[in-house]
Parts: structure tokens; sequence; C-alpha cells
């Protein structure tokens, strides 16, 4: 499943420009302030590809028992939490040496509000290669709900693909499908549970409460990654999220 996912670029490759392009009536001070807002904003693209790559990586732990690959994973979440805290230190910079306001202060607000969403997603998807790594060499998914789970580990990687579109556009319109594509994951959710939980589970407690986890890591990894986009939707309109999808849905109907 993780063959074919792109892994992004290596922390290094982000560095602060050394060449400011453009220029405002208020000089240099405000140059370096968007060029430093634009490098917060590939850093965010960044994290979100490093979540892509080690929830497909974390996956395919699981489906084939790989020890190496659950490792991956692991050492790909540990990055996010680097990337965590560059961020938040960019974003903190922003605010106490230029005092942003207005839709200025919104942006760095969403952002670290967004490195939240993405340094959890990464934690969650630890979480899953870490069940792997602990039932190796074993498996951790029996052959009974591994189409389920696989399902699960290709809708996770297909939501943070959007989300990561979505952070690089800032497409609200793009943003708010992410809900649609959230609700692939809650019916694989229940569908889950309904068998875990149903007279024909023959796999015993400790599978039953794996999967029990691995099910709510995966559904909450979907959760925030439409609050990202929920969150991209306000830092692109200036409202509330809720009350422009509303907004949307009675122009829709």
């Amino acid at each position: 499943m993780g063959g074919d996912i792109h892994r992004a670029p290596p922390l290094a490759y982000f560095c602060w420009p050394t060449k400011l392009s453009s220029f405002d009536e208020d000089g240099a001070m405000r140059t370096e302030y968007y060029a430093s807002l634009a490098r917060l904003a590939t850093l965010l693209v960044a994290m979100s590809l490093r979540d892509r790559d080690a929830v497909a990586s974390a996956t395919n732990a699981l489906l084939d028992a790989d020890i190496e690959q659950a490792e991956h994973a692991i050492d790909e979440c540990a990055e996010i939490e680097t990337m965590r805290d560059h961020c938040e230190q960019a974003a903190v910079d922003l605010l106490a040496r230029q005092a942003p306001v207005a839709s200025e202060l919104r942006q760095v607000v969403t952002a670290l509000q967004l490195v939240g969403d993405l340094a959890r997603m990464g934690t969650l998807a630890s979480h899953i290669a870490r069940t792997a790594r602990r039932r190796h060499p074993g498996h951790a998914v029996p052959d009974s709900v591994r189409p389920i789970v696989a399902s699960m580990g290709a809708a996770a990687v297909a939501i943070v693909t959007s989300a990561a579109a979505v952070l690089e556009s800032r497409d609200p319109e793009d943003a708010a499908r992410l809900d649609q594509q959230d609700d692939v994951m809650d019916e694989l959710h229940r569908e889950l549970f309904t068998t875990v939980r149903g007279p024909d589970w023959h796999d015993g407690v400790t599978s039953a409460v794996d999967l029990a986890l691995l099910a709510h890591y995966y559904e909450r990894f979907a959760d925030h990654a439409v609050q990202v986009g929920r969150r991209t939707i306000f830092l692109a309109t200036g409202e509330n999220p809720q009350t422009w999808l509303a907004d949307r849905q009675s122009l829709d109907t």
C-alpha cells in the first residue's frame, strides 16, 4: 500500500529565504514577515506529507507484520515532532517580532492550531506502528478483518493527501470535501466494531482490544484531517467554518 506514497522532502530542505523579492510600504521588516509566513505555510504542508508517509508505513506494518515498516513509521513520527517544534517557534517569533493584527494575526494563530492537528496525526500514526511492533513477529490484524483495516489505512492516506493539497491551495471548497472523506472512515470504523463485537468473532480478546484501539487511532486521524480543512476555511474566509458550511449547504439545496 505504501509503495507509491512519495516521502516528504527532508526537513533540511526547508530553510529561511535568504533573498526577499517582494517589498511593501512598511519596508524590509514587512517583507521579512511575509517571507517568514510563507515558510511557515511550507512547513505545514511538509508536516502533512510526513503524516501521510507515516500512516502508510504504519498500515503496511500492521498488514504484513513488517518490523522495518513499523520502525520507519515511528522514525517519521519523531521527525514530525521535530517539525512541530520548528513550526511553533516560527509562529511565536512572528507574534513576538512582528505583532500582526487582523487577518495577519488570524493566519499565525491558525497556523499554530494546524501544527497541533498535524502533530497529533503523527502521534496517532505512531500508535498504529507501535501496535504492529508490539505484536511482531505475529500479526496484529487477523485475516478475518484484514480487508477492513486495509481500507481504513487507504482512507487515512487519502484524507491526509487531500488535507495536504488543501493546505497548499487554501481552497475552502476543497477543504469542505474533507468531511465527505471522513464519512468513509466513520463507516469503516462502525464496520470494524460491529465485526469485533459480533457473535461470529473467534479471534480472541487480545485481538479485539488491539482492533478497538486501532479503529480509534484511524478514526481520530481522519477527524484531525477534517479539522485541518475547517481551520483552512476560517483562514481563507475569516468566517466560522460551521456557519460557512451551513451557508454553502443552503445554497446547494
